[in-house]
This record gives structure tokens, C-alpha cells and sequence, in this order.
């Protein structure tokens, strides 16, 4: 039985690795978390034995009448398992029952038919290949020999292709063959935490990260296998379950943009910009704490979840990395009034110690604060937790 491997039309062939590989993945943080991925990337798939391997093995008979035998023997590299003779109607024996050699002798000058069954192994390039082959066995005065040809068959060749689907985020199998009709299944193995074996592929709750050395396993018509191994690229997010208080999510305004840590940028200095706040962007995840000013409210950033220990800051000024003059950066949370934001009866945000009214400059643009809110409705913010951000 012969598999050879390719990598489906239309994408990148990659370098292929040789050997048996360790796996290695992006470790998870310290606390707790859940995942969501959202797609995965096959690449790597394993290089073709350079043998031709499982293939069919056919009887030789020796002598006639009483004594007479049927012998296999195992193909060079390879060898028997799983060998099982039933008698049936016939006298003979299974008297030569090794992982090379099988030999079946006839008993008396009987008539008769039985079943041979045994399983073809073979280790090549790393990898292992079974063929299940199944002999009708005959005796007529005596005589051995086969009823008909064995049911693996010589030359098959199984291809083998995989396509990352961009759209579902799977990965697809496909095995064609050249002899038999019929499908080819397969199944993953080594897979890490969060994925399950399956044809396609599909996105689970793995930690996202690159993991060598997973197998998998393609099964032909007739039940023959081959394994080998490929790498498996995940990428997802973490999920941040809605936490007991409401005070995990963003300001959002009528438009759908949020505060943002401008490219998920986390220093003191970096840009607070406008963006569309949702569940599954970390840049628009912040922690609203009571201020020391009545009525006012600090904004911690805090990406899946965790404190950042910065907080949406207008300073008026005086930070190289801040375009605007009163543009809003993150700086290290303190308890000063730049830092503090004062909900208005219209529904805008004034800053407590510039007095200016937060105002947004577009999707992606830094905030800044102005005299007066945007005339077209944009500088309305309005509290929304985690648990109501879109997802």
C-alpha cells in the first residue's frame, strides 16, 4: 500500500521537517483563563515513505496432497500481526505462526475452505503504515491453496491533501486512491487541550499557539492506514467571562466607539483613541473605579480582564507622545484630577481638572478634550459592561 502526500492547489507548499517533532505551544497565563479560537493553520504535513509499503502478500504453494502447504512471508521492512487462521471445512493448521512467516499445513487428503487473516506492518520515514489482508484459503484431496486473490490490493496509492478554509477557519482532508473506490477518513491525534479529532478540523478552546507533532490518521476503503505528523497553528483570543460587577467594559458612545488603547499599545503615553468596543478586542476593555472627586470615574485599562495599573488620562499637555494639546494617552493610575471624568446631565464626560468635554476625532483617532461636545452627537458616552458589548 502506497501514500503519497501533497499540499491541496492554490496554497503556499511549505518546508517539510523529517523526524518525529516535539510539541510546543504559548504557554497560558498564571490565571485562569478560557479560550476561543478562531481558526487554525495546517502546515508541515509529513513527507512520503520513500517505500512502497503494506503491500498485498500472496501464497506459495508447496507440494500436493497430504502435507502440502501455503506459506507468506513478509515483504522486505515489513511484518505480520493480528494473525488469525479459522479452519472452516478444511484440515489444515497453522504451523509456522511468526511476525515474518506463516505457513498453513494440509491434514489428510480432505476438501475444505477456511479464512486467513492477518494485518501487514511497516515502519518507514517515521512513519507507520497497516494494510488488513484477508485470504480465502482452499484444500481440495489434500492440496492448499487460495480461493481467490487476497483483498488488500498491490499498487494502491492513496494522495493526500489538506486546505486551510478561511472562511470556517478549519482544516480539510482529502485522500483519493487509485485502485479501489470508496472514501478515505481521517483523525487527529496529539492534539492539543480544546480540539477534537475530526475531518474537518475545527476551531475549539486551545491555547492559541504553534504545536509541532500532531498526527493524524488516514483510513482507506479497505481499512489500511497511514500515519504522519504536521503542525497546527492556532490562533484565537481569550474569552473573559462577564465578572460579578458591572464595572468591567467601556464608555460607548451612540456610534458604537469605545475608549481604545490605540493598537493595544499598554505604557504610559500610549494613544487613547476611538474605536468599536466589543467583547472580543482586548483594546476596549477597561475598569471604571469611583474617583476621589464626587460624581467622577477613573478608566483602567485592562485587556482580557486584567488591571493594567493605567488609566484614560488628560494631562493638558507636556507628553511627547500625545499630538494633541489635550489629547487622551494612558498614564500610570494615580488618584489626580487629569485622570478623573465626571459624567454630565447631557451624557458627555468632563475631564475634572481641564474642565473640557471628551470628543471624538473619528474611528482610530486619538480622543481629545474640547469646550464644547462634537455637534454630531459623538461625544454622548454611556457606561456598558462587558456582558452588553457586542460580541
Amino acid at each position: 500500500m502506497r501514500f503519497n502526500l501533497k499540499q491541496a492547489a492554490g496554497f503556499c507548499v511549505l518546508p517539510l521537517l523529517g523526524g518525529a517533532l516535539a510539541v510546543a505551544a504559548a504557554a497560558p497565563p498564571a490565571h485562569a483563563q478560557t479560550w476561543q479560537d478562531t481558526s487554525l493553520t495546517a502546515f508541515y504535513l509529513q513527507a512520503t515513505p520513500t517505500t512502497v509499503t503494506g503491500a498485498v502478500v500472496n501464497g506459495v504453494v508447496s507440494g500436493t496432497g497430504k502435507g502440502s502447504t501455503l506459506s507468506f512471508a513478509a515483504p522486505n521492512g515489513e511484518f505480520f500481526t493480528s494473525q488469525v487462521f479459522t479452519p472452516g471445512t478444511t484440515d489444515a493448521t497453522l504451523t509456522t505462526n511468526s511476525p515474518h512467516s506463516l505457513v498453513l499445513t494440509s491434514g489428510a487428503t480432505g476438501t475444505g475452505s477456511g479464512t486467513l487473516e492477518f494485518t501487514i506492518n511497516s515502519a518507514a520515514s517515521g512513519v507507520t503504515i497497516t494494510a488488513d489482508e484477508t485470504v480465502k484459503v482452499s484444500e481440495s484431496g489434500g492440496t492448499l491453496g487460495e480461493s481467490a486473490t487476497p483483498t488488500s490490493k498491490p499498487g494502491e496509492a492513496v494522495t493526500v491533501s489538506f486546505f486551510n478554509n478561511n472562511t470556517t477557519g478549519a482544516v480539510e482532508f482529502t485522500g483519493t486512491v487509485t485502485v479501489e473506490s470508496g472514501p478515505v477518513t481521517f483523525s487527529e491525534s496529539n492534539l492539543p487541550g480544546g480540539l477534537v479529532s475530526g475531518n474537518p478540523l475545527v476551531p475549539g478552546s486551545a491555547v492559541p499557539g504553534t504545536y509541532n507533532g500532531v498526527i493524524y490518521t488516514a483510513t482507506d476503503p479497505l481499512g489500511s492506514t497511514f500515519s504522519g505528523t504536521f503542525s497546527l497553528q492556532v490562533y484565537g483570543h481569550m474569552v473573559v467571562p462577564p465578572p460579578p460587577m458591572a464595572n468591567y467594559g467601556d464608555m460607548v458612545n451612540p456610534f458604537g466607539n469605545g475608549f481604545d488603547a490605540y493598537q493595544q499599545h499598554q505604557y504610559p503615553g500610549a494613544i487613547v483613541a476611538g474605536w468599536t468596543a466589543t467583547q472580543a478586542d482586548p483594546a476596549t476593555h477597561f475598569i471604571r473605579l469611583p474617583g476621589t472627586v464626587p460624581g467622577a470615574y477613573k478608566f483602567e485599562y485592562a485587556p482580557y480582564g486584567v488591571a493594567s495599573g493605567l488609566c484614560v488620562s488628560d494631562p493638558g499637555g507636556g507628553w511627547a507622545s500625545d499630538p494633541l494639546p489635550d489629547g487622551l494617552i494612558l498614564t500610570v493610575s494615580n488618584n489626580g484630577p487629569w485622570q478623573q471624568f465626571i459624567p454630565q446631565p447631557d451624557g458627555t464626560l468632563m475631564n475634572v481638572a481641564t474642565g473640557l468635554i471628551v470628543n471624538p476625532n473619528g474611528t482610530g483617532a486619538q480622543l481629545s478634550g474640547g469646550t464644547a461636545p462634537v455637534p454630531w452627537g459623538g461625544s454622548v458616552y454611556t457606561w456598558t459592561d462587558w456582558a452588553h458589548l457586542p460580541a
